[in-house]
């Protein structure tokens, strides 16, 4: 489930803009022991079915001896998603306090396949250099290096920027250009908003949210290719409360069950 959940992502400005290298951002969205979960619902004969649960976590922690926060993503299918497609997620990230992302590794059991991504960041000279690392189901390993001008994130790391842009002024069809990484390579990618709209989580609540649009670059289509439609909330935490998912073999939705230790108040409930 590669676009899980990923990610949520943006900027400003109505025309595209491409991130800068390293790019420092103040966090004013999140903060040490947010927790978030979710339950995953998949599309079986024109009926959504519960298929399993999702969890994201953050917590202050250290990367090589440097201060950092960690993100933590697991998704779990349970015994009805198994008869079509097994899913065993685990993700990780780390980002530096001013949100540049520092290290990030997605262990993947997707149907019959199990793969490791791996990327590794440093800045030298205001670049962004990349070292990348995939394990292949095969058991074979794929190792490259590319140093960037831009800002470069991962499935994982883009979310924990993202959240902290200000979507004020924004108007339908505001998108936010980028390269994201993972442990073969780097793509183009997008989001989109897509405008308002209020949700109800599976915990009886209903938010006002954006809806946002993900999507990379398909080298084989030759366009930009939809993975996912995020609602995150309308104020200052901007957590996803549910996200629409495009996968190869059907369409999933995630809805939010509970959100601990959230930094900001949540003025986007709807009385």
């Amino acid at each position: 489930m590669r676009k899980t959940a990923l990610l949520i992502l943006l900027l400003a400005a109505f025309v595209p803009m491409t991130l800068k290298a390293q790019c420092p951002l103040e966090n004013t969205a999140f903060s040490s022991g947010e927790f978030l979960s979710y339950n995953l619902y998949f599309n079986w004969k024109f009926v959504w079915v519960k298929v399993g649960y999702a969890s994201l976590s953050t917590v202050s922690s250290k990367y090589k001896g440097q201060q950092a926060f960690r993100s933590s993503l697991i998704t779990r299918g349970n015994g009805k998603l198994d008869k079509f497609f097994v899913m065993r997620d685990t993700l990780q990230g780390y980002v530096t306090p001013t949100l540049s992302p520092l290290y990030f590794r997605k262990g993947a059991v997707e149907g019959d396949r199990y793969t490791v991504d791996e990327v590794w960041y440093d800045y030298p000279a205001g670049k962004c250099k990349l070292k990348m690392h995939r394990l292949r189901n095969d058991k074979t390993h794929a190792n490259s290096e590319k140093t960037m001008d831009q800002c470069v994130y991962d499935m994982l790391n883009i979310f924990t920027r993202a959240r902290n842009f200000d979507p004020t002024g924004w108007k339908k069809g505001h998108t936010i250009k980028f390269p994201v990484a993972d442990g073969d390579g780097v793509t183009d990618a997008i989001l989109l908003f897509n405008g308002r709209d209020k949700v109800k989580g599976d915990n009886g609540v209903t938010y006002n949210c954006l809806k946002l649009t993900y999507m990379e670059w398909s080298k084989r289509k030759n366009k930009y290719r939809e993975y996912a439609t995020f609602f995150v909330t309308d104020d200052k935490n901007h957590v996803p409360v549910r996200i629409d998912i495009t996968l190869n073999f059907g369409n999933a939705k995630a809805f939010v069950t509970s959100m601990k230790g959230t930094r900001n108040p949540l003025t986007s409930v709807v009385k």
